[in-house]
C-alpha cells in the first residue's frame, strides 16, 4: 500500500511540475527545439533544475542500504549501446521534435491538451502494442 501511495504522490508531483513548467505545451517545446529559428531557451532552465534535483537525489539515495519499499535497488546491469537502443532513442527524438510531446507530458496534458494529446497517447499505446506483437518476430530474425 505504501509503495502505491508513494507512486501516486510522486506521479502527481511530476505531472504538476510538467504542467507548471509548460512541458505539456507542444508549442513551447517546439520553440525550445527550434534553435535556428524563433528559439525559446526557457525550458533549458527546467532541464537544468531537473539535473540539479537528480544530482542531489542520487547522492542521497545511494547512501541508503536499500530503497524504502523494496528489498534492493533495481539498477540496469547492461551498459551496451546496441541497435534497438539507438533506434529507440532516434524514434523518441524524432517523435518529440515533430509533435512537441513525449510520454510524461502527453499523459499530464491529456485533460487540458485537447485532441492532440489524446491522439498522441492513443498512438503511443498502439505503438507499444505493436512492439509487443512484433518483438518475437524480430528476436527470431536476430537469432
Amino acid at each position: 500500500m505504501g509503495k502505491s501511495i508513494a507512486g501516486l504522490v510522486t506521479g502527481l508531483i511530476f505531472g504538476l511540475g510538467l504542467t507548471i513548467s509548460q512541458m505539456v505545451n507542444p508549442e513551447k517545446v517546439l520553440a525550445f527545439l527550434d534553435v535556428f529559428g524563433n528559439w525559446d531557451p526557457s525550458l533549458a532552465f527546467v532541464m537544468g533544475g531537473a539535473v540539479v534535483v537528480t544530482f542531489i537525489g542520487y547522492r542521497l539515495v545511494w547512501r541508503r542500504r536499500k530503497p524504502i519499499f523494496e528489498d534492493r535497488f533495481q539498477v540496469p546491469t547492461s551498459t551496451r549501446i546496441d541497435a534497438p537502443l539507438a533506434l529507440g532513442a532516434v524514434l523518441f527524438g524524432v517523435g518529440w521534435g515533430l509533435v512537441g510531446l513525449c510520454p510524461g507530458p502527453a499523459l499530464s496534458s491529456i485533460l487540458i491538451g485537447g485532441l492532440q494529446s489524446w491522439v498522441f497517447v492513443a498512438s503511443m499505446i498502439l505503438g507499444v502494442v505493436a512492439y509487443r506483437f512484433t518483438l518475437p518476430f524480430f528476436e527470431q530474425k536476430i537469432s
